[in-house]
């Protein structure tokens, strides 16, 4: 625990203070786990990598980002609302009757959301179709796509893989949210992914490990990427599910959660580090 007090900067902190406010402050329920885990990917794609207007959120050039695993967009929609996609008021309409912020992303419903997710497979393929579109284009937009680990369990990711392999579409870059754990168990119980990196490889992929929660290392390697000029990226990032609060830390029982009280609102910030 005192690793990752220390590894966790204020800036993740402060981002999961927002999905903990949004969960207290709407519907009481969401994927918070699934959230938490992949807050430093989020950040530092918005913050240090992705060229993006929040003013025009349909400029052609932008890069195009997708959560492909779309349960966990309140992490998502914590950093849209802290770029100005949209005003951060929305944040308490969270799969509330009267908000547009449902318990999975929707494109054209919400600012800054490139693909509909949550039924887990597609967002590769989609974020395929992007990268041939700028190759086509001869733009310089890129794709970034972050799959679940769980969802690498989709017969659809490999068809999409296999497709950006043969295709050599180096302006694709995938990150994996590799926390090891899915809905019900962990990984390597529900269906072993290992050896990971050298599947990827054997779909054409270059490929780097890295801690997901560690931001620098996080901005060191999506600013190499592409890692190979003449193949897609892969960075599986070694993360850990509900990542942030000893409270969630790896505690599938914050995968979804509903009917979230009161005293685990408090207890969640205080270990958050607010008093």
């Amino acid at each position: 625990m005192n690793v990752m007090k220390a590894h966790m900067n204020a800036r993740s902190r402060e981002l999961r203070r927002a999905i903990v406010e949004t969960i207290d402050k709407s519907s009481r329920r969401g994927h918070i786990g699934a959230a938490f885990s992949v807050v430093e990917i989020l950040s530092v794609l918005y913050d240090d990598i992705l060229r993006f207007d929040p003013k025009n959120p349909r400029w052609h050039e932008r890069d195009r980002c997708i959560l492909s695993k779309g349960h966990g967009c309140l992490a998502l929609y914590a950093i849209l609302a802290d770029k100005g996609f949209f005003d951060r008021s929305a944040l308490s309409g969270f799969c509330m009757p009267d908000g547009f912020l449902g318990g999975h992303p929707e494109y054209h419903k919400i600012p800054g959301v490139e693909a509909s997710t949550g039924s887990l497979g597609h967002g590769l393929s989609i974020g395929v179709g992007f990268a041939m579109s700028a190759r086509i284009d001869k733009s310089p937009r890129r794709t970034f796509v972050i799959l679940g680990d769980g969802e690498c369990n989709e017969g659809s990711v490999w068809e999409a893989a296999l497709s950006a392999g043969k295709h050599k579409l180096s302006s694709l870059t995938i990150l994996v949210d590799y926390n090891k754990q899915q809905s019900y168990g962990t990984t390597f119980e529900v269906q072993d992914l290992e050896p990971f990196a050298d599947k990827w490889r054997a779909f054409g992929f270059a490929v780097r490990d890295v801690d997901g929660h560690d931001t620098c290392a996080l901005r060191s390697a999506l600013k190499e990427c592409p890692l190979d000029p003449a193949k897609p990226s892969v960075l599986i990032c070694n993360t850990i599910k509900g990542y942030g609060s000893a409270i969630t830390c790896g505690n599938l029982a914050w995968h979804h959660k509903t009917k979230v009280t009161e005293d685990e609102i408090a207890a969640l910030m205080k270990s958050l580090g607010e008093e």
